[in-house]
């Protein structure tokens, strides 16, 4: 393996560390159900939920929290938060029946992303906020509106491309949204289509970590309300999207050493810690790196609700220097987030089997490992979020195996320590070793890799063993699921405790009412 492994362990919570401490339900769902396999914890999410709501509080702001749908389409989940006071956004006529079926009334719901005029039609005829993404949208809503009879719209009116009046800071650019240098055409056009839509708000979509862009968007958004007044409206909200984050990673050095290894990697000063030299964005020009590091930032502390307090905590600049979270409570507006990640952060994790264990070519090579699942089943990195999966093993089930045998007689007989091993049940593990692997998928693809990274493990795995990649339920688990070849998706259970151990149902069996105890049959195994 060459040096110290180059752990990226990953950050567990106390209803996970629980779930990969039941390794014998884990094996029983996916030997009944198939590798690869989602996991999802709906409790968690509702957990999430109300550390988002105390940072409402502790500012004493209102407002909705909308779960961002594209982060998962799993059924538990949107069911979960359907019996909490939150809400939902949705990006597609898709997910806009699914929110409507999963119990969110449309005072719940907010249209965002593309629209077609089916997602429009359906979001105008059920009364859902929709945010308008400039005026060709708008036209086309009020249209609809026009030509079916219904009720006005309420809209929010998604802007771009900000700029601070103080120290020159500039948001990124982004495809959403009207650049908010042509929002007085944008707030004309609402005018005109006065009879046929309503303005509630303003909004913006950031891709970015940066506080000081979203600070400054925020802040643009504050002087765009104050001239929406100007002009004889009356809008009372603002939507600031998602992009709080997640923290992957228990340990901050573990990240810098293997940032700062990968680095070294490049250069050639050590040797290459991917399959085929893979950068990850950098590169090595006559000894010199360039590039940059194309990862997402997987140690990051100042994350989710807690990123979300230090943006309202940002000085706004136009506004004597004042905190955004006093001006938007002086001026009595709600704040509208909507975190995908953040929100399914700890909330569910993906297994896979371990089909094949090969010898590397060479003395100190990596194992080659391939998992029962595709690359595109386990999104981390198409992400950019490097982190361990966990050993699950098998040898529980396997000394089963072994005590049945002992109990023949003829085992016994053959094998008379290992019968007395087995029914006293004492089988002890191999020692624990750390390996360097490589995780290959089950396409027949040369760039069906799991990870390109070589990931360290703490013990060698088997055949028949599972890796758990925990922390996967946003964006990490389905959004990028193929029937690449013919194979299956993931399938997809949801999970939760009663009684000191952990019950679950199929994803789309779930109802908040399962998880109460109401259900009053038994919808799966207790570990």
């Amino acid at each position: 393996m060459g040096g110290q492994p180059l752990y990226l362990a990953p950050r567990l919570g106390e209803r996970l560390s629980s779930l990969l401490d039941s390794p014998g339900l884990l094996h029983t769902l996916v030997d009944a159900l198939g590798s690869p396999l989602n996991v999802v914890v709906p409790d968690q999410l509702s957990a999430n939920l109300e550390q988002f709501r105390s940072v409402y509080g502790r500012h004493h702001l209102s407002g909705q929290v909308l779960f961002a749908h594209k982060a998962n389409r799993s059924s538990a989940l949107l069911r979960r938060l359907a019996a909490t006071g939150a809400g939902v956004d949705v990006a597609s006529l898709g997910e806009l029946q699914h929110a409507l079926g999963a119990g969110f009334t449309p005072d719940r719901i907010t249209a965002t992303g593309p629209k077609n005029p089916e997602f429009l039609w359906l979001a105008a005829r059920t009364s859902v906020t929709v945010a308008v993404d400039g005026r060709a949208e708008l036209e086309q809503l009020a249209a609809l509106v026009r030509a079916h009879a219904l009720p006005r719209t309420r809209v929010l009116l998604r802007l771009s491309g900000f700029e601070s009046s103080g120290v020159r800071t500039l948001s990124r650019r982004s495809r959403f949204g009207t650049p908010v240098q042509e929002r007085k055409e944008l707030l004309t056009a609402v005018e005109r289509h006065a009879d046929a839509v309503e303005l509630t708000g303003v909004a913006y979509h950031l891709d970015t970590t940066s506080l000081t862009e979203k600070a400054t968007a925020l802040e643009g958004c504050l002087r765009v309300l104050e001239e929406c007044r100007g002009r004889g409206m009356r809008p009372s909200v603002v939507d600031i999207g998602g992009g709080f984050g997640a923290d992957y990673l228990a340990d901050g050095e573990q990240w810098e050493r293997y940032t700062t290894a990968l680095t070294d990697a490049v250069l050639g000063t050590r040797p290459p810690l991917t399959w085929g030299g893979h950068g990850y964005g950098l590169r090595n020009e006559a000894g010199t790196i360039r590039g940059s590091l194309g990862l997402y930032p997987a140690h990051r502390p100042v994350a989710g609700p807690r990123y979300l307090d230090e943006l309202l905590t940002q000085p706004a600049a136009s506004f004597g220097g004042r905190p955004l979270a006093a001006l938007l409570l002086e001026h009595l507006y709600d704040l509208h987030v909507e975190p995908g990640r953040a929100l399914l952060d700890q909330c569910g994790l993906t297994l896979a089997r371990v089909l094949e264990v090969r010898e590397p070519e060479g003395p100190g090579g990596e194992l080659l490992v391939r998992l029962a699942a595709k690359a595109d089943d386990v999104g981390l990195e198409e992400h950019g979020v490097l982190m361990d999966p966990v050993v699950v093993p098998r040898n529980r089930n396997r000394n089963l195996d072994r005590a049945r045998a002992a109990m023949d007689p003829a085992a016994a007989h053959e094998d008379p320590a290992g019968a007395r091993q087995a029914l006293d049940g004492d089988f002890a593990a191999p020692a624990a070793e750390p390996v360097a692997v490589h995780l290959f998928g089950t396409l027949c693809l040369e760039t069906d890799l799991i990870t390109r990274r070589t990931v360290f493990l703490p013990v060698r795995p088997a055949p028949g063993d599972l890796l758990a990649f925990a922390n996967t339920a946003g964006y990490c688990m389905d959004f990028h699921a193929t029937h690449a070849q013919r194979q299956p998706v993931a399938r997809k259970v949801a999970a939760w405790q009663e009684g000191g151990g952990w019950r679950w149902c199929l994803d789309d069996q779930y109802w908040p009412t399962t998880s109460l105890g109401a259900a009053g049959y038994d919808m799966g195994g207790v570990q």
